[in-house]
């Protein structure tokens, strides 16, 4: 079968790519930005790739249209799809109906550390012999790529609570059906598409009506919001971590900790990412991983050996003593619990934090007035405000001289760099590419070597 897809270049869709591909399809594909990476991560897999929504695209006169949840209404691709009664597919659907059917899949869904942990889970199963497929919004380092197919039973995929395409606005992950879900945590976000937290949460519990009584869910119980979601009805038995009562990541030393259950020791291990935070992601797969078959002295052991995710505290490199790191944090609790992660290891050394509110939500405005409680752990915050419906330096404003705006990128390099000395960790934090600013960053500093 011959498939095109509309938004082939998104993380999600890219990997939509793959899959079909894996399974033997010939894929071609087209979005508004074709570029590196996964432009060239696609077409080293044989997928051909169109720059824009043109028309004439039609002509390939593929069996299938599978269109990702960046193309809106008035796209004249998609327009022409439909005035012709075309065969066409939401990327989520076709997954379920193409990919998942019949595997065992294991869903990450919350708020935040979705990759995180849907990176992790994979991992421990792999390293537990079971070489599962999966599809991640990232790149685990582990696999150097955000998706594969592989003839196990065992399917992991992050489970996303965006909507799904234009035609279908139910989140994506109500089409996954998963037997094993982490629930990992839940707050407002995607203002663009839910009114309150309250829409959210009745989402998560449509995840929740789709699990099997046989399945279980791995819920976070620091989390009242999915506290409120399950007592709306479930199903499916329930582990809770993060829980006092049930299972915890216990600090030890450095890198290292302990796992108890109802406050008895279960075992130790220790994990190259930062934080709290990823240490209670680690748990979570555990306890997703052992439902499979995999024990948890064997998860434990297989933590050890993870590398991480690229963009998740990402160090992309040293110059004069100071190092540049990338991270994916563009929600305030995420912005918090990542500069706490990265206070941990680095001690007293100086944080200079660099923020794109790049996402939907963020462009909104809906939470600038959480971002100076959440960059609170910086010592000096760089804010890139332009396109914004927003006035970035009043919400900082609260900071004092601490933080400051910049709507020119170029402006804003020569700051951090005019900033920086040596034994600083300079933090960018953005869900997108931010204009080439870590590379932009580096070549700075090191001109200001000669």
């Amino acid at each position: 079968m011959h498939i095109h897809i509309l938004g082939i270049c998104g993380t999600f869709m890219g990997g939509i790519a793959l899959l079909a591909r894996a399974a033997g399809h010939r894929v071609t594909g087209c979005d508004a930005n074709v570029y590196p990476p996964m432009s060239t991560q696609l077409e080293e897999q044989g997928i051909e790739l169109i720059q824009g929504y043109g028309s004439e695209q039609l002509a390939l006169n593929p069996d299938l249209f599978v269109v990702g949840n960046a193309i809106s209404r008035g796209n004249p691709l998609l327009e022409e799809i439909l005035d012709r009664n075309l065969s066409y597919v939401s990327g989520p659907q076709w997954l379920s109906e193409s990919i998942l059917r019949g595997r065992w899949v294991l869903g990450v869904a919350g708020t935040h550390g979705k990759t995180t942990t849907t990176s992790l889970l994979a991992w421990i199963l792999e390293d537990a012999g079971l070489n599962p497929s999966f599809l991640v919004g990232g790149v685990p380092e582990d696999f150097g790529v955000s998706a594969r197919l592989t003839d196990s039973p065992f399917f992991v995929i992050e489970a996303d609570e965006y909507d799904t395409a234009f035609c279908d606005k139910r989140s994506k992950f109500v089409h996954y059906r998963p037997r094993t879900a982490i629930l990992n945590n839940l707050e407002f976000d995607h203002a663009d598409i839910f009114a309150d937290l309250a829409a959210i949460e009745t989402q998560f519990h449509h995840l929740v009506r789709t699990l099997p009584r046989n399945g279980l869910i791995v819920a976070n119980g620091g989390e009242e919001a999915l506290k409120r979601v399950l007592a709306r009805g479930c199903w499916t038995p329930v582990e809770w971590f993060n829980d006092i009562a049930g299972w915890q990541a216990i600090e030890q030393d450095s890198d290292a900790f302990a796992v108890t259950q109802a406050g008895k020791p279960v075992g130790e291990s220790s994990l190259a990412l930062a934080g709290a935070h990823n240490r209670a992601n680690a748990v979570a797969a555990l306890l997703a991983a052992r439902h499979t078959g995999v024990p948890v002295e064997v998860g434990l052991q297989a933590l050890r050996r993870f590398k991480g995710v690229k963009r998740r505290l990402e160090v992309r490199g040293t110059v004069r003593g100071v190092t540049v790191i990338d991270d994916f944090a563009h929600h305030p609790t995420a912005i918090e619990v990542t500069l706490a992660g990265l206070r941990k290891k680095v001690g007293a050394q100086r944080i200079l934090a660099v923020l794109e509110p790049r996402s939907n939500t963020m462009k909104l405005g809906a939470m600038k007035a959480q971002l100076p409680a959440s960059l609170a752990a910086a010592d000096r915050v760089f804010c890139f405000g332009k396109g914004l419906g927003w006035d970035a330096a009043a919400a900082l404003a609260p900071m004092g001289a601490k933080a400051a705006a910049f709507d020119d990128l170029d402006a804003l390099v020569a700051a951090i760099v005019a900033e920086a000395e040596e034994g600083d960790q300079v933090l960018v934090m953005s869900n997108g590419g931010f204009g080439g600013i870590h590379d932009k960053l580096l070549a700075a500093l090191a001109a200001m070597r000669a």
